[in-house]
């Protein structure tokens, strides 16, 4: 069992020592914390179809032979090509799409319930390796220490400001520069479907209970705040790449110990 320092808001070392929980132990497997991610992302997306009918809602019949022309089904008074009722024809100009997105399509990715289990123990562990935080484009250079323990005084955290001034005095500066500077304007019709902005992703902040710091940090670029229980492998491995920068709290730490969490 690994012992670690603790921190205060200030970035002062506490007289205490934190013993980390067994979690942070287990192996790092990048292929099973892909697999948990992707799992997380394939029920963000909205099943989407077209309609059963469209492009069948017309005239269109076949003039059959005889007219030097080719079979297909044909919008009567025009001749334009098209699909008739019964679906035939999709390849025609103005007939029907030939295979349509349908909503009933499965699009959610199963992953074994102790799979998932693995790959966010195994996210855990890649969290307190300066080699994995640094691999993702994290900057340390000013952190105390990986992991980083703070007290639970974080979690009654209530304005913006005490927020950022606690994260500037544990040495998070850097990071939060980086992801405040990062931010660009996504490529593509991405633009128009209220996700115009892309920003990078800066520390994680998993707190044993939210008491307002929540809502404090949700405003600071690239910074995530959630609950020990409610942690999954998104949140730790953003983009299926373990490592991100995290800011634990005591109380975080003994209730994935005590509650026996993600085991």
């Amino acid at each position: 069992m690994t012992t670690v320092k603790a921190f205060s808001l200030a970035g002062k070392t506490l007289k205490e020592r934190i013993d980390l929980p067994s979690h942070f132990d287990t192996p790092y497997r990048p292929d099973v914390i892909k697999r948990a991610v992707l799992a997380v992302q394939s029920r963000q997306r909205q099943p989407h179809g077209v309609d059963e009918l469209a492009g069948k809602r017309n005239t269109a019949m076949s003039w059959q032979t005889g007219h030097g022309r080719s079979r297909m089904p044909r919008i009567k008074g025009s001749g334009t090509g098209a699909a008739n009722k019964a679906g035939f024809a999709p390849g025609t100009i103005g007939g029907r799409v030939a295979h349509p997105p349908e909503s009933r399509k499965v699009i959610i990715e199963r992953i074994n319930t102790k799979e998932n289990r693995l790959a966010i123990r195994s996210a855990i562990a890649a969290t307190a390796s300066e080699r994995y935080v640094k691999a993702r484009g994290h900057k340390i250079d000013g952190v105390p220490q990986i992991p980083l323990i703070v007290t639970d005084k974080l979690e009654s955290v209530e304005t913006t400001k005490e927020a950022t001034e606690a994260f500037l005095a544990l040495g998070l500066g850097d990071d939060l520069l980086r992801a405040s500077d990062g931010r660009s304007v996504r490529a593509g019709k991405g633009k128009m479907r209220g996700r115009k902005m892309k920003t990078p992703k800066s520390l994680l902040v998993v707190v044993g209970t939210d008491s307002g710091i929540g809502r404090a940090a949700r405003n600071i670029p690239g910074v995530d705040v959630t609950e020990v229980h409610a942690l999954n492998a998104e949140l730790l491995a953003p983009g299926t790449h373990a490592g991100r920068l995290v800011v634990w709290t005591r109380s975080a730490l003994e209730r994935l110990e005590k509650e026996a969490l993600f085991t």
